[in-house]
């Protein structure tokens, strides 16, 4: 079974067109005013026009406000959900959105706990910890810590690149990754060799 893609925090139109030429599964678009690669839901709804069918769109958020999330439904016509902050099931579930919960791994992080936790959670997404930051850091954890009975769907995220993804994809056996850093040139900007070394290596492990 191929796993699946999701390319996270697209900015512009380029780096759409290059991630789903390269077969991206899913784009992510960041509603988080700290993220460097935050975009307002115009933006968003914008670049959702310009998506090919079959490509899921995703939209993240990081303990928002309901208003403001509500707001972006409204505009900008996203497939799901992904909370990457601190929130409960019932903030997850509120908006009746398919959704992902985000879980940041460190040696402390019972992801069996997290998972009975965010049962109705389409899948969980497993980043690395790291103090003050929502994700997008370019930082892995041991992927060792995840327990062989962990049920549902996983998201692998942190710190992959094209130089680690097909280990990342053997050792683990993920549903699918998510990426951002690892396949930019800069802050935002994705890299179009990049992001087809990345999902053709993904695909192929």
């Amino acid at each position: 079974m191929a796993v699946r893609v999701k390319i996270c925090g697209i900015t512009r139109l380029p780096d759409l067109h290059a991630a789903c030429d390269a077969g991206a599964d899913a784009l992510g678009f960041v509603f988080y005013e700290k993220s460097p690669r935050n975009v307002s839901a115009e933006t968003a709804a914008a670049l959702l026009r310009a998506m090919p069918p079959f490509v899921q769109s995703v939209g993240l958020f990081v303990d928002a406000d309901p208003a403001f999330v509500e707001a972006v439904l409204k505009t900008v016509p996203l497939d799901l959900l992904q909370f990457h902050g601190d929130e409960t099931p019932a903030d997850c579930e509120r908006y009746g959105r398919p959704y992902i919960k985000a879980v940041r791994v460190n040696r402390d992080t019972d992801l069996l706990k997290c998972a009975a936790e965010f049962a109705h959670a389409r899948g969980l997404l497993l980043d690395a910890h790291v103090p003050g930051i929502a994700g997008g850091t370019g930082e892995r954890f041991d992927w060792g810590l995840i327990p062989p009975g962990l049920a549902g769907a996983i998201v692998l995220s942190g710190g992959l690149t094209p130089d680690n993804i097909a280990a990342a994809v053997r050792q683990v056996r993920p549903w699918a990754v998510d990426v951002s850093s690892g396949v930019e040139a800069g802050k935002g900007i994705k890299d179009a060799h990049k992001l087809a070394q990345f999902i053709a290596k993904a695909k192929a492990s």
